[in-house]
Formats: structure tokens, sequence, C-alpha cells
């Protein structure tokens, strides 16, 4: 049969009348409009003709032939249309590029009505059945070929709750229900819905035939119902399950809010009458599979739940590994000491902000013994910020908090007493020790703030209370605060704002941000206004789209403070979420805002965004770190440090590494602490970059010409790369890969310190201990090993620097008393060789020729001795393991922890399934035999204190007095 050439012959059948003909040359032109659309093209009104006249008798056949021509044209919108007007016609099952296109298009529209918002008078443009019909039957087909992740994808994004759960009922459900949970949580950008499909999860996870408790957990606290939470830990008891409850109680108190964990607490029963029928009715099937401790009774398992919750186990683990395992170089803060002018105020706060990270929860305050006549140095709010440092050294030690800081607190009463600043600094610090679980000392806060009417020390109370009281929605802390606020002292004012959102963190109050923005309209303190701006935004965090309404309002704003406020609102209401809506307001500010301030903390904020996908963020900034305003390349530096924090991201080191070298002061800064928080916990063999970014700190540093914005840059950076003994990370995000409130709240109030230093010391909250800890039934600490498998120097603490030994001096002694004894021995032989040339000759030879033989003798001697040593260090590598066995209590950094391994044959198993790290609960596996138990060794009260100071090995980290002067 010979090649067609033109499609002519069968388009002018179109003009025919018998209908036979038309339908004949419909079907032909199916078949060539592939090859024939640009000639088809010109009959596309004759079919159209066709497709609107109802007596014709294949409608949808006509309507086929059109899509496929106005596909072709590249107008996918009518090609959607006619395709839809085709019905059967339209074949889903065909393979072709047509076919997927005009599907995707299909999906794409029916997605788009499907998320659209409610019109002004609440209805809803109607969604065309046809186009209904074929998003079902690609539902079906999915099903079909089991491609089920395939349809949740889809119906997730089409809000279609139905079709979710009916393929994960037709499906895997066990494997698809962490899919599901995951994309939820990282892709559905709309609140209501995915706590719709989280409610759904709940019901499916507990449904299954072994139950995700941990899965379930998680999807309580991001609905907020503590309620079904304390239900499930009461059941777990109940059923036998006491180590399961354990792990989920340790989940809870890392993921969940003070509110949270104080509301679940109230719902556990208060007695173990309800509990211990059930324990004992259930005891007996269960005593072989399950068996629990024989002291254990129901109210002994709740009153374990309760001293997890309230954070007093985590934080007692916690102390004990920082204080374990601390590896402070001293060496380097003591080369910064040396190196800066201690005279000046701000390298004073900047090694006193560096000795805090380094130490941050170690409790070791040997740096400041050392130097108590430096300390003695610090005057005014230099002296407020060293005092505060205390608690980020002390971070955790709730129960010794007051005794720690007894020296500084004000007396009781409002007396006067010492220095205001170290007493404000102290109340400030009080509040860091108990960040997050200030239960114990909020009303003493509260008390100092009312008792006092210097606003130093209001300041300080006013820090203390937020960060102590943080998320509890405490009305009457919130009250307290406002009273501060309103005696409209500036000092006082910008810490009562920024409390009052940290108590009200993440409620939405509307009763608060109406105070708080009539406030900020009233006053005429900038500081006061700053304050209040950074609080609101506070209030909405993790409140996604409910809060667009406060952004529009704050961004519309006269006061460039305000639009600052409204920025940091977009960032922690979206948080995390990499929602394009808010990255697409936050670029827009960062290039036509009139004001500096603005467009830095638009170029920030994108950090707090992007979150959990980190390696988007450097591709986003790169022509914003080009900039030619400073402020919004600052900006890109914080974005860049936010983000990869670390992660040890190369592309971000890179594009930090020029910018070390800006013209302008502050941006080398913002670059120097990026790379600190990128590099944090990174080894010269994990990240090639780190032992150049170490050289380049100790580089400006001792630079005498360099600014000193760069220096304090330098130093914090010091502090952050080897913060908490070399044990911490900085993570925004849990273990669990959602939002850590605490730690983004810290990072937010550390990027304030561009105005008031003293909030740096903020950043501790979003320290992170990165250690496996394994804890047993009884909550102590058990001797297990668990293997590593990678090479040991590969996660291995970083050397510790060298100081400049004494061995270098005798060397250049011996080599100078050489040179002497042979130019000695030169003289002799030119003043005898005037006279008797045979007794010269060989009285040299018997006097001073040996010292130079001798010294030949020893350097042989050395370098054989260095050449052997050499010879084991090769040998040593050459030997080294390919993993390592590490112990109960051992640092595990992150990206170690998919290297962990636990021995098959272990008393131990982690009772938690997946990628172990944090506390981690065990099963004992062997209960008959006696268990070895690691003993404390933190400091947890005065007593043990003096045990501890008695053994040598321990440091004595008695309470510590400044040596300021009143």
């Amino acid at each position: 049969m010979a090649t067609l050439t033109s499609a002519s012959g069968v388009v002018a059948l179109l003009d025919e009348q018998q209908p036979e003909l038309k339908v004949y040359a419909l079907q032909q032109l199916d078949q060539l409009v592939n090859e024939f659309w640009a000639e088809i093209s010109d009959a596309i009104a004759k079919i159209e003709v066709l497709y609107e006249d109802t007596s014709f008798p294949d409608i949808e056949l006509a309507a086929l032939v059109a899509s496929k021509v106005y596909y072709h044209l590249g107008e996918l919108d009518e090609s959607l249309i006619f395709a839809l007007g085709a019905g059967k016609r339209f074949d889903l099952g065909e393979k072709s590029e047509y076919v997927d296109t005009i599907v995707s298009k299909c999906i794409d529209e029916y997605i788009a009505l499907r998320q659209q918002e409610p019109a002004a008078d609440g209805s809803i443009a109607p969604i065309d059945p046809r186009m209904q019909d074929i998003v079902e039957r690609m539902f079906q087909r999915c099903a079909q070929d089991g491609e089920y992740e395939q349809a949740i994808g889809i119906a997730l994004e089409a809000h279609r709750l139905d079709v979710v759960e009916s393929m994960i009922q037709h499906g895997q459900p066990a494997k698809l229900l962490p899919y599901v949970l995951e994309v939820s949580m990282t892709l559905v950008q709309h609140l209501e819905f995915r706590n719709q499909v989280l409610q759904t999860l709940v019901k499916l996870y507990q449904n299954l035939a072994e139950p995700d408790f941990i899965s379930v957990n998680q999807c309580l606290v991001h609905l907020n119902d503590p309620a079904a939470a304390a239900q499930m830990l009461q059941e777990l008891i109940e059923k036998n399950e006491d180590l399961m409850a354990y792990q989920i109680a340790f989940d809870l108190e890392e993921n969940a809010t003070q509110d949270f964990l104080a509301k679940v607490i109230a719902h556990l029963p208060t007695s173990a009458s309800s509990a211990v029928p059930a324990v004992q009715d259930e005891d007996e099937p269960m005593q072989d599979a399950a068996p629990t401790t024989s002291t254990s009774t129901g109210r002994d398992n709740f009153d374990k739940i309760r001293a997890i919750l309230s954070g007093e186990e985590s934080i007692r683990l916690y102390l004990e590994f920082l204080y374990r395992n601390n590896h402070t170089d001293l060496l380097i803060l003591k080369n910064t000491k040396t190196a800066l002018e201690s005279r000046h105020s701000i390298y004073h706060s900047a090694l006193t902000f560096a000795n805090a990270f380094m130490h941050a929860g170690t409790t070791s305050d040997e740096f400041l013994r050392q130097n108590l006549e430096w300390l003695s140095r610090a005057t005014n709010w230099t002296k407020f910020s060293a005092t505060a440092a205390l608690g980020v050294i002390h971070k955790g030690q709730l129960a010794r908090s007051m005794d720690l800081l007894s020296p500084y607190l004000p007396p009781e009463g409002g007396a006067q007493g010492g220095s205001e600043y170290s007493e404000g600094g102290s109340l400030y610090a009080l509040g860091l020790i108990n960040a997050n679980h200030g239960q114990g000392v909020v009303d003493y806060l509260k008390k100092a703030l009312k008792d006092t009417n210097r606003e130093v020390i209001q300041h300080g109370a006013s820090l203390g209370l937020g960060v102590a009281g943080m998320a509890t929605d405490n009305q009457d802390i919130y009250n307290d605060l406002k009273d501060t606020l309103c005696t409209d002292s500036a000092v006082a004012g910008e810490a009562a704002g920024l409390a009052m959102g940290l108590v009200m963190l993440g409620t939405g109050s509307e009763q608060a941000i109406d105070d708080m923005l009539q406030y900020a309209h009233e006053t005429q303190h900038e500081k006061i206004i700053r304050g209040l701006a950074v609080g609101i935004s506070f209030i909405m965090f993790g409140r996604e789209e409910q809060a667009d309404a406060l952004i529009d309002q704050l961004l519309n704003d006269k006061d460039p403070i305000l639009r600052y406020g409204g920025i940091y609102t977009i960032a922690m209401a979206y948080s995390g979420t990499g929602n394009n809506k808010a990255m697409r307001r936050l670029l827009h500010v960062a290039v036509s805002d009139v004001n500096d301030d603005v467009r830095r903390a638009a170029v920030t904020a994108l950090g707090f965004i992007l979150l959990k996908n980190p390696e988007q963020v450097p591709r986003l900034v790169q022509l914003l770190a080009e900039s030619y305003n400073p402020h919004v390349r600052y900006g890109a530096t914080l974005a860049l440090g936010i983000s990869c924090a670390g992660t040890g991201y190369l592309d971000a080191l890179n594009l930090l590494e020029p910018m070390t070298k800006d013209p302008v002061d502050f941006v080398r800064q913002g670059a120097l602490i990026s790379q600190a928080m990128i590099l944090i916990q990174q080894t010269e063999n994990t990240n090639p970059k780190v032992a150049s970014v170490r050289k380049l700190y100790e580089k400006i540093i001792s630079d005498k010409h360099e600014d000193p914005m760069s220096k304090f840059g330098a130093v914090l950076a010091q502090g952050i790369i080897d913060a908490g003994g070399r044990n911490v990370t900085i993570s925004l995000l849990s273990r669990s890969g959602n939002v850590s409130m605490p730690a983004v709240v810290g990072m937010t109030v550390f990027t304030q310190f561009w105005y008031w230093h003293p909030l740096t010391h903020m950043l501790s909250l979003a320290f992170t201990p990165t250690a496996i800890i394994g804890v047993n039934k009884d909550l102590l600490t058990p001797k297990f090993e668990f293997v590593s498998n990678a090479k040991p120097s590969l996660f291995a603490y970083p050397a510790p620097i060298k100081a400049p030994s004494t061995t270098v001096v005798e060397k250049v002694a011996m080599a100078v008393l050489s040179t002497t004894a042979k130019a000695k021995a030169r003289a002799k032989k030119s003043e005898k060789e005037k006279g008797d040339m045979m007794d010269v000759d060989k009285e040299p030879s018997k006097e001073d020729e040996p010292a130079a033989p001798a010294a030949t003798a020893s350097t042989s001697k050395d370098e054989a001795a260095a050449a052997a040593k050499d010879d084991q260090r090769r040998k040593a590598k050459k030997k080294e393991a390919n993993h390592e066995v590490l112990e109960n209590l051992a640092r595990v950094v992150p990206a170690q922890l998919k290297r962990i391994t636990f021995k098959e044959d272990s008393r131990y198993a982690p009772i938690k399934k997946g990628i172990p790290g944090g506390i981690i609960v065990l099963k004992d596996q062997r209960p008959d035999e006696e268990e070895e138990l690691i003993e404390p060794s933190a400091p947890t009260s005065s007593d043990q204190q003096d045990n501890v100071n008695a053994e040598e090995e321990a440091a004595p980290f008695e309470p510590f007095e400044y040596p300021f002067e009143e």
C-alpha cells in the first residue's frame, strides 16, 4: 500500500452529507492525526461543529480527534476540554505521550479545583463530572497495577481521604502507612486536611496486627491530642508492654510542648487501683512472653512515665553523657584569650559566649576558674552575659540550679544586693538551665520580676521566665510580663515582649496578638517594638495558613520593625514546611522592601522554611549571596547556616567560602558563624573543609588588623563548632524528622544578637546531644555494647591542638651548645697552631672534638626513635579495623547512626525498630542474670558532688562565683 503524503482527501470527506462518511473520515483522521495534525488543524472548525451536533452518531470520536489536534497545537486547556467530551473513547490504558500529558493535565486541574478556597459567599466552583470520571478511572488503574503509592500521592494532593484509606487497605498497610505519614508531614501543605489524614492514620495504625505505637504517638503530637496519648500509655501499661510505654514517653518528651506534656501527665491515673487489676489479670498468660520486674506495679510504672514526661529522666541521662564525654579543648580558648585585647568588651563577651557554647551542658567551669583575673574585668552588660553563661554551662541541672546560682541571685524581698547586672544575668541563667522544663523555677522568677523595679533585673527575669515557661500557655506569667511591658522601660520592655511570645508559643492566641500589636503601635521605643514583633511571630509558630491574615497585616504596616516581625511570623508559621507561597513572599520582600533589616530577615527566614530540604537552599540563595546589598548577603549566610546546620553540606560551604573574604565586616561575621553551624561535629575525614576553616578562625582572631565584628564572629564560631564538649550538634529537626520547637525558637532568638548580644546564649536551645543511651526497665543505664560499622578514625573526636612544647626549646639549646663547642674548638686550634704543631693536633682531638660526635650520636638516636615511631604509626594505620565496638553512653554523630548495628548475641535489644539514636529503651533478653550497671558520675546534688570531688578523675565543679567587683 502506498504511503500517504497528505490527509486532504480524508479531510474532504468531512464536507459530505452522509453521516457514515463523516464517521469514516474521523476514524481515519484519528489514525493520521499524529503525522498530519498541521493539515487537519485547518479543518478543526468542522470537527468542532460535528462535536456540537447532537444528531451526529459519534460525537465522542469527533471530540477525541479535536482533542488530539489541539494537543499538537500546544493548546492543552482546549485539548483537555475535548478529551473530557470523548468519554470512553479517551483510553487511559493507551501508552502514548498524548494520553499521559492529558491525564496529567486533567489531574492537575482536578487538584487545583479540589484545593480552591471557598469564595466570599462560601460557594466553591463545581468539578466537571467527566473530569471526576477520568480521575476515578485513573485511581482504579493504579489499584489494578499495584501502583498504590502513586494513587495515594494524587489523592493526598486532591484532598481525597477516602481514596487514601481505600488504597492503604487494598495494598500492604504496614508498608504504605509510613509512606503516607512521611508524605503528609512533608508535602501536604493544608493544615486542616493534614490533621484529617493523621486522624485516619491513627485509626489504621491501631488496626494493624502489630500496632505501630511509635508512629501513632507522632500523629497524636501533631494533632495536639494529649488525652489520646495518655490513653495509649495507660493501655500499654495494662497490657504489660511497659518498655514500649517508656519509649513512647521519651519520644513524647522530645517532641511535645510543656503544655502538651502537662496535660498528658494530668490524664494519667493518679493511683494504681484501676490499672493493677488489669495487670494482674494479664500477668499469668503474659508472664513468659513479656516479663516485668517483680516489684513493678501499675503505680510504679506510671510514676516512671511521669518522671520521663517531666523531662527529669532524659535531662539526667543527657547530663551524664555530656559530663562523662566532655572533650573540650581548653587550649583553643586560652589561645583566643591571649590573642584578643581584653580591654574591649566585645571581645570579652565573645569569649564568654564561646566558653559557654564549648561547655554547654557539661557543668565544667574550669576555664572560668583558671582566668579569674580576666573575668573580673567584666562590666555592665558584659557582666550580665558572663553570669548568664552559667545557665548554658549548667543547662539541665534542674535540681541544683538554685544552689549553683545562689551567689548572684537577687536577695529576697527586693532588698538591695550586689551588681544588678550579675543579678539580672543570674535570673536569665536560671531560665536557661530550666529551659523548656521550668515547672520548678517559674514561681521564683515571677516573684523576682514583681519584687524589683530595676530594669536590668526585670530584663533578666523576663528572659528567664520566657525560656523556662516556653509554650506553657500560662496566663499568670503572661499577665506579669504584660505588667512589666507597660512600665514602658526600653530595656525591660524588650525582654518582656519577647518572653510574652515565648510563653504563648504556638498557641495562636488572638488576645495576646491584639495586646502586643496595640502596644507596639503605642510605644516610642524601638527596642520594645522589636521584642514585641519577634514575640508575635512565636505565637503563630506552626500555624501555617492560619497565620496568613496576621502576616498580611504586619507586612503592610508602615513601621519597618513590624514588617520585620511579619517576616519572622512567616518563618515561624511555615518553618520546615517548604511552602512555596511563603518562599515566594520572602523572596519578593528580600528584593523589594526599602528597609535593610526587613530584607536581611526575609533572606534569613528562607533557612527556616527549608529546614527539611537543605540541599535546595544554596541554589535558592546563590544570587542573593552576590547581591550589592550587604544585608541581603548577610541574610544569605545565615539562611545557609540555619538550614544546613550539622550536615557538612559542601555546596553551602563553597558558597560561604568567598563570603569570609567579603569587603563588609558583618557579612564576614555571618559567613564564619554559618560555617561553624554547618561543620559542627564534622571531622577532617568526613569533610575536607574542617581543617582549613579551623585555621581560618585562628588566623582572623590573631590578626591585629582584622575588624572587631569579624573577630567576634570567629570566636563565636570556635565555640559553636566545638559545642557541648564536642558532643552536641545543632539540629532544628527532632530525631523523628519533625520540626523541633525549642531548637527553632532558640535559633530565631539567637539571630537577634545583631541587636542585643545577651540573646546569643539562646543558641544553646538548639544543641542536641548526639548519643546512644540505652536504659533498662528501671530507667538505669546497663553496660552493653553495639557496633559502629566504620573505621574508628572516621567519626573520632578531633585531636587536641598541641601547646608549644618544651622539647622544641631543648633542641634549639642543644644546637647552640654544639655550635659553641665547635667554635671553641676552632679558636683553640688556631691559637695552638702558633705553637708546636704536633701537640696542637693531639690536644683538640682529646678535649674538644668529642663534643660534635656526642651531639651527632644523640641526634642519630633521636632520629632512630622518631623513625621507629613513624613505623609504628604506619602499621597502626594499616591495621585500623573496619568497625568499632562502642559502649552505652557513647557519642554517635548523626552521620554515624545508619552504620550502627546491635550484636545478635547481645543481652539487650532496642524495643524501637529502625535507626537508633538518642535514648532507647532496651529489652533484657536474659532477665535471670544479674545486671551490670554504669554508675552515674555527673553531679546531681551537693552530697553527691562531695563524693565526686573525692574521686581523682572528676574535676571539682562546685558552685562557681565570679570575681566581679561590686
